[in-house]
């Protein structure tokens, strides 16, 4: 018998973003390790990124960082599966297609494109404290774009759509 595979849960971010953010993505990333999930991001020594993994390997979860180079150098100290990509922005299309859900924090276009990849592949994206006005409302009309206000409330909305 194959053993279960375990949701990925993307979570998407600025590199640079406010404390308030930071502790944010980082309680997001503990969270989802508490469930057992698996944590991907993009990998590099910043903003969301680091918090989000850092959360994760906090709580002993599992971290995959999909890297826009070709060196695990670029890669935080909380990532344990780093993929190179040496695609620039164009990864962010992997970032998106290997998540089961996105979660989109705090950033600027390079989180804005992932928002807009993972509608277009029929992805469900939570938005953690990031307003993307009103360009994907045939999204939230759809129930594939959800605004949620905390860590908790977006980690229980996932284990619902889930259906955990």
């Amino acid at each position: 018998m194959m053993p279960e595979k375990r949701p990925i849960i993307g979570v998407m971010g600025g590199a640079h973003v406010s404390d308030l953010d930071y502790q944010l993505a980082f309680e997001l990333g503990a969270l989802v390790a508490e469930r057992g999930w698996i944590l991907l991001n993009g990998g590099r020594d910043a903003g969301v990124m680091r918090a989000s993994a850092e959360g994760a390997k906090s709580r002993g979860g599992m971290t995959i960082g999909i890297l826009p180079t070709a060196s695990k150098m670029d890669a935080n100290p909380f990532i344990d599966v780093p993929i190179l990509t040496n695609l620039g922005d164009a990864r962010n299309v992997i970032n998106v297609l290997s998540s089961d859900v996105v979660v989109a924090c705090p950033g600027a276009a390079g989180t804005l494109s992932e928002v807009a990849l993972a509608l277009k592949n029929e992805k469900t994206v939570f938005l953690l404290r990031l307003d993307v006005g009103q360009a994907f409302d045939v999204y939230r009309r759809r129930g594939k774009l959800l605004p949620v206000k905390t860590a908790q409330e977006c980690v229980e909305e996932i284990a619902l759509l889930l259906n955990e």
